[in-house]
């Protein structure tokens, strides 16, 4: 049986990251993609020049239409907003049984706000104590914990686990902002800690790469209970996708990373 994923996030007309990507990652990962929309954003590789918000009662009526009808098997949450929109998500989900993957989307790659500072304490008090597996890349860790940047591989993980102790029954610390080569990341639960490692891509075209791997994770959770499983083929998926970025030519700032490079790349092998 095919899973069915919901993502509840922000749209990103230019494709490369939020619900478009969002939507990509989920079908490329073997599942049916859904989508609640949060916000509209005027945005392309070169950055976010305007914000328009989904009213809260809105955003709760999208979420409550879909699983009225349809089997969630998974949710993904990415860009909220503010704190209105994160406690009408929070009352949507409650008493749900589909495990939350929470991305929590808080600066765009060029730098524009996408999470107003008087949220973070709404995701932190409501949205945490929901989430299954969060997945923040450093910075947004940081400003989870109110700390100070994590710049090594220790801090990484004392960071999770702090982060664990907020609710989540396991955090994902994406290490793509350390210094150095490798772009580690650290998965924290309450009884181990695992590293998966990766080498750094030399590209520009890392637009939406957080969307993306959270998107991804969310498709093969629905796939697999094991957690180490998913996210190692989630890290992979979005590794390759990093690799083929190069392939594609969308725009001339960051670009998004080649969402179906391994569909191509079977294609091509079955008709070469």
């Amino acid at each position: 049986m095919i899973p069915n994923v919901l993502s509840i996030a922000g749209s990103d007309p230019s494709g490369g990251a939020g619900i478009q990507a969002d939507l990509k990652a989920i079908s490329a990962n073997g599942a049916f993609a859904m989508a609640a929309l949060t916000a509209l954003t005027a945005q392309n590789t070169q950055g976010v020049s305007g914000i328009h918000l989904v009213p809260s009662g809105f955003v709760k009526k999208q979420i409550d239409s879909v699983f009225d009808d349809i089997r969630v098997d998974v949710v993904k949450i990415g860009m909220i907003a503010n704190a209105e929109i994160a406690q009408a998500i929070a009352g949507a989900l409650a008493g749900r049984d589909a495990p939350i993957i929470l991305d929590p989307v808080m600066i765009a790659k060029g730098g524009a706000a996408l999470l107003q500072s008087d949220a973070i304490a709404v995701l932190r008090d409501t949205l945490l104590p929901l989430a299954f597996i969060l997945t923040p890349n450093l910075p947004e860790a940081a400003h989870l914990l109110a700390a100070k940047v994590a710049t090594t591989r220790d801090e990484m993980e004392v960071q999770g686990r702090a982060l664990c102790q907020l609710g989540p029954a396991a955090v994902l610390m994406k290490g793509g902002h350390l210094s150095g080569p490798d772009s580690p990341d650290c998965l924290v639960t309450s009884e181990r800690v695992m590293w998966f490692e990766a080498p750094r891509m030399p590209t520009r075209n890392t637009h939406g790469t957080g969307c993306t791997l959270s998107s991804a994770l969310a498709a093969q959770l629905a796939k697999t209970a094991d957690i180490q499983t998913a996210v190692a083929a989630a890290k992979s998926y979005v590794a390759s996708a990093i690799t083929h970025a190069d392939q594609l030519s969308v725009g001339s700032g960051h670009g998004p990373t080649h969402h179906f490079a391994n569909l191509y790349a079977s294609r091509k092998d079955t008709t070469s």
